[in-house]
């Protein structure tokens, strides 16, 4: 599908996966609008095509009123989801039971906000003129994580968080085909982010010697390139593609 007369809205963009994907969908000629939380947006990178607006994927309102704003721009054809959050906690550990609150609240954001900004734009996708014979309208990029497979200790609500955007995959892509908008989920394996920074050299050593193949960490770019491409291959709807060199996570 042409998008470079196209509206995209990247959650999540203004950095790690979202933001390596904001600018390459803007270097393809799309209009994009990034959305992320404040405090992320003041040190986002400003590239020709690409502006960013404040928006919670959890507030229903905010995030209405922010891709009503987007789809205003022209029609809105792209979404490539990638807002997302990833504590560990046991489910008993020395501290005690899991957090309740913590496993809401990245359940809320991984999962629900999603299908929040999935819902949202496809709203305003099935209302555009179809692009071709066959009569898509857009395209929806979710992220999920090996984790949704492989989750490690510690990673209950993370795991149960990606584990509903893969279970989704499928029935939105069903639901929303009526309309002409493919749905298709990415699931990264240990991708070289801002979140990665936090970690010694040796613990990211250890992980990308993990890897089968190549032994090394993803690039946010890998992430980006493989979301063009599905918004590329028409006929690529309704699956989870892994992007993790061969990757099968360990317990711990």
């Amino acid at each position: 599908m042409r998008i470079d007369d196209a509206v995209a809205v990247v959650t999540g963009g203004a950095s790690g996966l979202g933001a390596a994907t904001a600018r390459a969908l803007a270097e393809r000629g799309a209009t994009v609008v990034a959305l992320d939380l404040a405090r992320s947006i003041e040190s986002a990178e400003t590239v020709p095509g690409l502006t960013y607006a404040e928006a919670d994927v959890t507030d229903a309102d905010g995030l209405g009123t922010a891709i009503e704003r987007a789809a205003g721009l022209g029609p809105l054809r792209v979404l490539v989801n990638c807002a997302g959050i990833g504590p560990s906690e046991r489910i008993v550990g020395r501290r005690g039971m899991h957090d309740l609150a913590l496993y809401a609240r990245v359940v809320g954001i991984n999962l629900i906000g999603t299908f929040n900004a999935l819902a949202l734009c496809a709203a305003r996708m099935a209302e555009t003129e179809p692009v071709d014979a066959d009569g898509q309208r857009g395209v929806i990029v979710n992220t999920a994580s090996v984790a949704a497979f492989d989750g490690q200790v510690g990673q209950a609500a993370y795991s149960s968080s990606k584990g509903g955007v893969v279970g989704m995959t499928l029935p939105a892509a069903r639901d929303l085909a009526q309309h002409g908008i493919r749905v298709v989920t990415i699931a990264p394996g240990i991708v070289d982010t801002p979140m990665m920074a936090t970690v010694s050299d040796a613990y990211r050593a250890a992980l990308a010697a993990s890897v089968p193949f190549p032994a090394r960490l993803a690039r946010a770019d890998e992430y980006a390139r493989l979301a063009l491409s599905i918004i590329d291959q028409d006929y690529l709807n309704g699956e989870v593609i892994r992007l993790d060199g061969a990757l099968r996570m360990a317990p711990r």
